[in-house]
């Protein structure tokens, strides 16, 4: 077959172009590259060495179109049956060229490879890389040592001259290549310049380069255990966890430290733990490494954009009540678009609209979108989507409801206006358990009167009644401690340390009664013991006829005077040695009266 029977192809237009082409004039550029297609893929592998591989304008063609399929989507190609047959033809055609005995350098480079990968998915590409021609292969590997040497030096070189623009670009782009083929991964983490370098830039970079950093380290991780390398595997875990305990012990921010985000992000430690559990070589020290790793999640998540602050309308409570159902969908929209941003973190390229559908399709569930974007094992109904596909614009219901239509009522949002529940009003002498929070209240409550009370002053004085609890307002003044705004716990029956009769400190003894309480404590203070051998002594059985009181009564009040020191003053001064009685009156006058009386 002779050269000139085969036309050359003409490169694939960018954007700007392509917005200036026709649709019917497009779907028939679109079938005359199919047919030039068709032609390569139809001739004998003799001819095909002599002609296709030798083809210039072929792999110009196959560099342009997949370079700008892979910048704008697939959508980039239209909806016709054309667009999707030429999606299907070209990667044929590019699979077969780089498995041929003599394939064109310009598509054995890691770049073109790239951008396949990242337009047709890591299970299609994966049967192009493993098919690699020895002769392919070997191009491969020069490109990528190439960018490897790129790598490390403007890596290590950071802000003191390195290309970090370079960086963050050539990291977005190769990603793609890692994920579809392990052994790119291996051939990265050789040694241990690179990872070194990765760790090292982090510190010092912009947080765009830094998720560039995280997804490549993250791929060349999964990618070791994806082509069954436990034992590299294992050294690079135990190289990231050297890295982050020294970063812990330096003076730098913890923040700048590239282990706590990558285990934090990413669902590294999931993924690993899953292939050391599939693997049957798989080191046990590799197992302990992980969940030391693990102590280094950060809490609280990953990188996940600040939420914008929506101004939401005030209801003033004019006019009938409705409910909002616009402020209810945007409620979940603003969620969802959270979940979004989240997966954008990692997968800029990609458009909302078709991250929503991601979402959709695995209930809500981000890093489950996450590792199936990894892993590249999205439903075919999803592989064949628009990825670049944006979220439609939210629009709230313009028509309110009518009196013909019967209107819908959503959720309410939680932060709704509600009207303030009533006051609960209470008596705190009126609860079962006095503490001294109740006993300061029992102070503070007063009753109001309207008018004059009846009676004179003495009738009003002479009636206990209304009288406050004297037992239980001397209890709060002396456990009241103005520099304590919590609540005293002092007198709870569990810190007493046995049960007590909290009933007597809402009851007004007999002075009798904390008299004989008193003296009897003062001789006797054994008879307060709380054992049963006291109970059944003479002496409490007495203590018990005179007061009226229960053991528990007793045995309480003698631990509250114990623990009280202001009201054993209180009744030291009022039953103790001295009875209230003034037997002699001393002498008033002034010194120095008595001589001056005698000289007169």
């Amino acid at each position: 077959m002779a050269t000139s029977r085969l036309p050359a192809f003409a490169l694939f237009p960018i954007a700007t172009w392509r917005d200036q082409v026709l649709p019917d004039e497009w779907v028939a550029c679109l079938d005359a590259w199919l047919a030039l297609i068709d032609s390569h893929l139809t001739v004998s592998d003799a001819d095909f060495s002599a002609i296709s591989t030798k083809d210039e304008s072929l792999q110009a063609f196959l560099v342009s179109f997949i370079r700008e399929v892979a910048l704008g989507g697939v959508g980039v190609l239209g909806s016709s049956a054309s667009a999707k047959r030429l999606l299907k033809e070209c990667l044929a055609l590019t699979t077969r060229l780089l498995q041929s005995s003599s394939p064109p350098s310009a598509l054995a480079q890691w770049e073109f490879l790239a951008d396949v990968s990242r337009v047709y998915g890591k299970k299609k590409v994966a049967t192009l890389l493993d098919g690699l021609s020895a002769a392919s292969r070997g191009s491969l590997d020069t490109s990528l040592a190439s960018l490897k040497k790129f790598l490390i030096i403007n890596l290590d070189a950071g802000l003191d001259g390195g290309d970090l623009k370079g960086i963050e670009e050539r990291l977005e782009r190769v990603n793609d290549l890692i994920n579809a083929a392990p052994f790119v991964a291996e051939f990265f983490l050789a040694g241990s310049d690179f990872v070194d370098g990765l760790i090292s830039c982090y510190k010092i970079t912009n947080p765009p380069l830094r998720r560039a950093l995280i997804a490549t380290t993250y791929l060349c991780l999964v990618g070791l255990a994806e082509g069954h390398k436990m034992s590299a595997l294992t050294d690079q875990l135990y190289s990231l966890k050297a890295a982050a305990d020294a970063h812990k012990a330096g003076p730098l921010n913890v923040n700048d430290s590239l282990v706590p985000e990558l285990v934090t992000s990413t669902p590294l430690l999931q993924r690993l733990q899953r292939k050391l559990e599939e693997s049957n070589n798989a080191p046990s020290r590799a197992k302990s490494v992980l969940t030391e790793l693990g102590a280094f999640k950060k809490p609280g998540g990953g990188m996940s954009k600040p939420k914008r602050l929506i101004k939401r309308k005030i209801d003033k409570g004019k006019g009938l009540a409705q409910y909002d159902e616009a402020q209810a969908q945007q409620e979940m929209h603003i969620h969802r678009m959270s979940q979004i941003s989240q997966v954008q973190d990692l997968f800029p390229d990609l458009g909302t609209g078709f991250i929503a559908k991601l979402l959709d399709e695995y209930a809500d569930n981000t890093e489950e979108v996450i590792a199936h974007l990894l892993d590249d094992s999205l439903p075919p109904h999803l592989q064949t989507a628009n990825r670049t596909e944006d979220l439609a614009p939210h629009n709230p219901p313009s028509q309110p409801p009518t009196k013909t239509t019967k209107p819908t009522f959503p959720r309410r949002s939680s932060l709704a206006p509600r009207p303030t529940p009533p006051l609960q009003h209470s008596n705190p002498a009126s609860e079962p358990n006095s503490d001294s929070d109740s006993d300061l209240a029992l102070l503070t409550s007063t009753r109001l009167q309207l008018g004059k009370r009846p009676g004179d002053a003495t009738t009003l004085l002479a009636d206990r009644s209304a009288a406050p609890n004297k037992a239980a307002i001397l209890s709060a003044l002396a456990a009241f401690d103005s520099d304590d705004d919590e609540r005293d716990d002092t007198y709870d029956a569990a810190d007493v340390g046995g049960t007590v009769d909290g009933s007597t400190a809402d009851e007004i003894l007999p002075e009798g009664t904390e008299a004989v309480l008193f003296r009897t404590w003062m001789a006797t203070p054994g008879v307060f013991a709380r054992d049963q051998e006291t109970r059944k002594a003479r002496g409490r059985a007495a203590l018990r006829a005179e007061t009226g009181m229960t053991d528990e009564g007793i045995e309480g009040w003698a631990v509250m005077l114990g623990r009280n020191p202001a009201s054993k003053r209180r009744l030291m001064a009022r039953y103790g040695e001295w009875s209230g009685e003034q037997v002699q009156l001393g002498s008033t006058r002034l010194g120095g009266c008595e001589a001056e009386e005698g000289g007169e």
